[in-house]
């Protein structure tokens, strides 16, 4: 290690935390040493007498159990899993030049290279050690790790494994990539000091031991053991808990201040690729990839989005000089042999982790290319919202015409969602029936109530059709068929699926919410079929109308007014200048 200030507080706070272990295990030899020291004064002659006769036979029971349930928990601590981030690893012959530039980052950098590279689709890279037995053997190479030294593999030696946020495999140049890793690399020097490794094998033992004690489903008998491990492995996480983050402060702070001298001038100006990275990849994720992922359908090539997206951003808000001849300069993303390739394994993986879908394409759960996206997603969507507002107001009983005289028109029609939504609320609701009831395994929240405890915006009409529709939507998805899985099942993730989706990016969405996204989705579809409008992908606002090529003005504030007051002439008037006609029968699927 070296004599940066923060590796020698990384250590001194590593030598904090093993003497936590030490006094652990201290105490759980106390009994048995007194019992030791009992039995010696009685061969001896000294501690001699009934009393004494009484005390051996007391302690050493205890002794006894105090060294099984030490010796249990410790076999707990040694052998629960730790966490694994979930990643696409990254073999050397897939990505030769990204291994060699890291090799030659740590050689410059006097610390030992990373033992494997992954990816995770997230804008962050971080160091992971995955050297415990339960994450599988290490990568075997010709040589010893990535330093090209020969010699055999030893697990408790194993430099962590480096993970790479891909957004910033396809955004940044080669150089800018290099000075954001240059920190990340350097903080493999601390990590292989023996006090520091012991310590972090430690504290992810207790971490691991904890969640082990709080998995569901067991025996009372068990369920009362692991409460009693879970209680040990909490109180020393406590009185550990403090140094331990301090120990890793110190680690980040040496590692920075061990990378200053590798392009530091060109850091500065990568940090800023980092913050445009991430806000393009959250855009990307929410208005683009979540329709398409509630859909069944999961974008293959997000991280080529995120360039377009980010490309986008740049020429709307002019976020960065030189944005044209940075472009020119040679991207992360060809030290890949198969960027595609990687590209769709990191997107399905995006697809799991903040949506939770299967980890296999199936005839449910298809991959989209951004060509097919505007028809296989957006027009889909909007059709399959329009189809169910209708199923849901002939549910309802609603067959309301702006003038009785008038037939109601054959097929469904723009024309008849808007006439019932203006309806004044007395109206509505002599022509509404109750919704449909809703099976008891099914959790719908048809609250009209915001957060701060007031009643949300809208007419009687609005909160009984937005009701209705949450009713409708709750029945489908209880209803759905579950993915068939293979017969051939894959060796388990080192996460558990249960807990998927781990980072959800949205919560779910209101009754008002889902009402504004089918009205809108109505109007889209009139557009399509009245006014030749088709559909299209803004890459920073998600699906977008185009009537010419051109993107239509924004129709919210119509939709809003019309949802909101039950006044239909603001969203009339921009099907007018739009030249779409209401009442004309749509197609629907």
């Amino acid at each position: 290690m070296g004599v940066e200030a923060g590796a020698q507080a990384a250590r001194s706070r590593a030598l904090a935390v093993l003497r936590v272990r030490s006094r652990a295990l201290a105490v759980a030899l106390l009994p048995a040493a007194v019992a030791v020291v009992l039995y010696a004064g009685d061969t001896t002659g000294h501690l001699v007498g009934p009393g004494w006769h009484a005390a051996r036979w007391t302690v050493t029971p205890l002794a006894v159990l105090v060294l099984l349930a030490a010796a249990g928990i410790a076999l707990v601590v040694a052998r629960a899993r730790p966490a694994v981030s979930p990643t696409v690893a990254i073999a050397e012959e897939s990505a030769p030049d990204l291994y060699r530039m890291v090799r030659d980052l740590a050689e410059r950098l006097d610390v030992p290279a990373p033992s494997a590279i992954a990816l995770t689709p997230d804008c962050d890279s971080w160091l992971e050690d995955r050297t415990h037995p339960a994450h599988g053997p290490p990568p075997r190479t010709d040589r010893d790790e990535l330093t090209g030294a020969p010699g055999a593999h030893r697990r408790t030696t194993a430099a962590p494994v480096l993970v790479i946020g891909s957004p910033f495999l396809w955004w940044m140049r080669v150089g800018e990539l290099r000075a954001v890793l240059a920190p990340v690399v350097a903080g493999t020097g601390p990590s292989a000091h023996p006090d520091i490794a012991a310590a972090r094998r430690f504290v992810r033992g207790l971490d691991a031991a904890v969640a082990v004690s709080s998995t569901s489903g067991r025996c009372p008998l068990t369920r009362a053991v692991c409460a009693g491990v879970g209680w040990v492995a909490r109180l020393l996480l406590r009185s550990c808990r403090e140094h331990a983050a301090l120990m890793e402060r110190g680690v980040a702070a040496a590692a920075a201040e061990r990378a200053q001298a590798v392009d530091y001038g060109l850091r500065i100006v990568a940090q800023e690729q980092v913050g445009l990275a991430y806000a393009g990849w959250d855009r990307l994720l929410t208005r683009v990839a979540l329709p398409a992922w509630r859909m069944g359908r999961w974008p293959s090539r997000l991280d080529a989005g995120v360039v377009a997206a980010l490309t986008e951003l740049s020429r709307r808000d002019r976020l960065a000089e030189g944005f044209a001849s940075r472009l020119g300069e040679r991207p992360a993303c060809d030290l890949l042999e198969e960027p595609g390739t990687i590209d769709e394994a990191a997107s399905l993986l995006a697809a799991r982790l903040f949506h939770g879908g299967p980890a296999e394409p199936g005839p449910d759960w298809a991959p989209v290319t951004w060509q097919e996206y505007p028809e296989e997603v957006v027009d889909r969507k909007w059709r399959l919202d329009a189809a169910r507002l209708h199923r849901v107001l002939d549910a309802q009983g609603i067959h309301h015409t702006p003038d009785p005289a008038t037939p109601a028109t054959a097929g469904p029609t723009l024309s008849r969602v808007l006439d019932y939504l203006a309806t004044p609320p007395n109206t509505a609701a002599a022509s509404a029936v109750a919704p449909a009831p809703v099976p008891a395994d099914v959790d719908v929240d048809v609250d009209v109530e915001s957060e701060d405890g007031e009643s949300e915006p809208g007419t009687e009409a609005t909160h009984t059709l937005a009701a209705a529709l949450t009713t409708e939507l709750a029945r489908e998805e209880s209803t759905a068929p579950e993915a068939k899985a293979p017969d051939t099942q894959p060796p388990p993730p080192p996460w558990d699926d249960a807990t998927l989706p781990l980072f959800p990016l949205q919560p779910p969405r209101t009754a008002r919410e889902l009402l504004t996204d089918h009205v809108t989705a109505m109007v889209c579809c009139a557009a399509m079929d009245t006014a030749g409008a088709t559909p299209g992908l803004d890459w920073l606002d998600g699906p977008t109308l185009l009537i010419n090529g051109e993107r239509t003005p924004d129709l919210a504030p119509g939709v809003l007014s019309l949802i909101e007051d039950g006044d239909p002439a603001p969203l009339r008037h921009w099907l007018t200048q739009a030249g779409i006609r209401p009442e004309k029968p749509l197609r629907l699927v």
